[in-house]
């Protein structure tokens, strides 16, 4: 199998900076160290509401990086012009609300199949890959494939919730889900990314499988870098990977 890539989600160096509304500490510093430590790519989503990434922090996100950038983003026009203005390797669109704490689920794209077909089309066309995030279910994917989204990135939080609450039956259902929709999308010839809540107890059978080629991983990371330091922390999750996946 080929090597499995790790995207570091910045977004929650930004949490804490802004918790005390000063400038550390810095998501690009953060960002920088994720690439000396082994990260493939950087994620950062910027929210409507701006409660942790900020327009600046995505101005220099694009400065500095010497990986691809991935923007998370939600469907509407203000982030599509942010995207098309930058043009980042990729783009991911993904649902948001504003009273959740974090991405609650997928993107509802079967429902929605015009409306989105339309908004990335100009995304497509100004050169960033285009993304879509979504659950492990059938409808979702096939309508992904046909609105011409080049990736899927599959929403693994329901699979690390079951594993946490002990549930062991439910999560072994979730990830057979993600086992069958990951070689689906697989075989439409879209590419596999996961991510959502992956912990170093849970990363081991996602990077297992053979269809997902990146893992996009932040809140565990950035929790996990405040007792044993940013660098040891993707180190050992970039163990997990290259050990799962060989």
């Amino acid at each position: 199998m080929t090597r499995l890539r790790l995207g570091v989600n910045i977004d929650h160096v930004a949490t804490v900076r802004n918790a005390r509304g000063g400038a550390y500490p810095d998501p690009l510093r953060a960002a920088k160290l994720s690439e000396e430590a082994g990260a493939d790519g950087i994620t950062a989503h910027l929210r409507e509401d701006r409660r942790h990434i900020s327009d600046a922090d995505i101005d220099g996100l694009m400065e500095v990086l010497t990986v691809p950038l991935n923007f998370e983003m939600a469907a509407t026009p203000e982030m599509q012009a942010i995207a098309l203005r930058h043009k980042p390797h990729a783009v991911c669109i993904v649902p948001e609300k504003r009273e959740e704490r974090t991405t609650e689920g997928g993107l509802e794209v079967a429902r929605e199949e015009n409306r989105i077909a339309h908004f990335i089309a100009p995304l497509r066309d100004a050169g960033s890959r285009v993304s879509i995030f979504i659950a492990a279910d059938q409808r979702q994917i096939e309508a992904a494939h046909r609105i011409g989204a080049q990736v899927i990135e599959l929403h693994t939080g329901a699979y690390c919730d079951f594993h946490a609450e002990g549930n062991i039956a439910a999560r072994d259902s979730e990830l057979q889900k993600l086992t069958e929709m990951s070689s689906l999308a697989h075989s439409l010839g879209l590419e596999v990314h996961a991510g959502h809540g992956l912990t170093y107890d849970t990363v081991s059978p996602i990077a297992q499988l053979p269809e997902v080629i990146e893992l996009n991983i932040g809140h565990f990371i950035i929790g996990e870098a405040i007792f044993r330091g940013l660098t040891p922390a993707i180190a050992e999750m970039r163990r997990l990977m290259d050990e799962a996946r060989a």
